[in-house]
């Protein structure tokens, strides 16, 4: 069964869809069969591989509203290893056309459930809020992921993602975890972004990953040529943080698949 993680920070700009779609490619380069599940309805995931989102007949809204299978939806992207289930603005009416439905927070999950024996990991790149997609997304999941960048407010609004973390854990996944907090944006030169550091590691402690994606030109200019940093520059900075991340993070799924062992 694949480990189902999502990605979500309600705070806008700290590196969740860069985190979502590097992570991906890096663990595809690990030769882990991967799926980015691509939830939020701007589509910048799905964009990212150089996907014209608009074009598409069949995205993650079709089968939210249960009008195609998931596997109808997927499509292949340049990696080996890897696909992506696509998104783009049609998704906005899924926020309204759920409300009416039944299990309506369970959409994702029965979606994710359908595939999750042919990956190794599904990726869910989260919107920057904590509505009834996000929620959909936390259900699915078996895990959390919290990307957090090294400047002002960093912990802002938090606390509000770990609450609704809390309220899906008693009412809808109880087996939802945290899987870890990502420090992004760090600059090694400002002061601030070693506070923020040393603010985020006592809080959150051995859930801090060892690995910090710092700033990077590379990483910014990646998106805008529809390519993931390992493919647009392998030698950068960003291509060989996320490698090491994508490391961390399987290392971590193998201890914890010996600890259930």
């Amino acid at each position: 069964m694949a480990r189902i993680i999502a990605i979500a920070n309600q705070k806008g700009g700290v590196g969740k869809t860069t985190t979502a779609v590097n992570l991906c490619a890096s663990l595809a380069a690990l030769e882990r069969k991967t799926l980015l599940v691509d939830i939020d309805p701007q589509g910048n995931a799905t964009s990212g591989f150089g996907i014209d989102a608009d074009s598409l007949t069949n995205t993650i809204y079709e089968v939210l509203i249960e009008k195609i299978d998931a596997r109808e939806a997927v499509i292949d992207t340049e990696i080996g290893f890897l696909h992506i289930l696509p998104s783009n603005i049609r998704l906005c009416g899924a926020q309204i056309e759920l409300v009416n439905m039944l299990e309506r927070e369970k959409k994702l999950y029965h979606a994710a459930r359908s595939l999750d024996e042919e990956y190794d990991y599904i990726i869910i790149d989260c919107p920057p809020s904590l509505g009834i997609l996000t929620v959909n997304a936390m259900v699915a999941a078996k895990s959390i992921l919290i990307p957090i960048q090294c400047e002002y407010y960093a912990l802002e609004g938090v606390g509000q993602l770990l609450n609704s973390i809390r309220l899906v854990q008693k009412g809808l996944n109880t087996d939802l975890t945290i899987e870890g907090v990502l420090l992004t944006m760090f600059d090694g030169r400002l002061n601030l972004s070693n506070q923020v550091t040393e603010e985020v590691r006592s809080y959150f402690e051995d859930r801090v990953y060892n690995t910090v994606i710092t700033r990077n030109v590379r990483l910014g200019e990646a998106p805008s040529f529809g390519k993931p940093i390992i493919l647009y520059d392998i030698l950068s900075a960003g291509a060989r943080s996320y490698l090491q991340l994508a490391k961390e993070v399987d290392n971590n799924a193998k201890k914890g698949a010996r600890k259930r062992a």
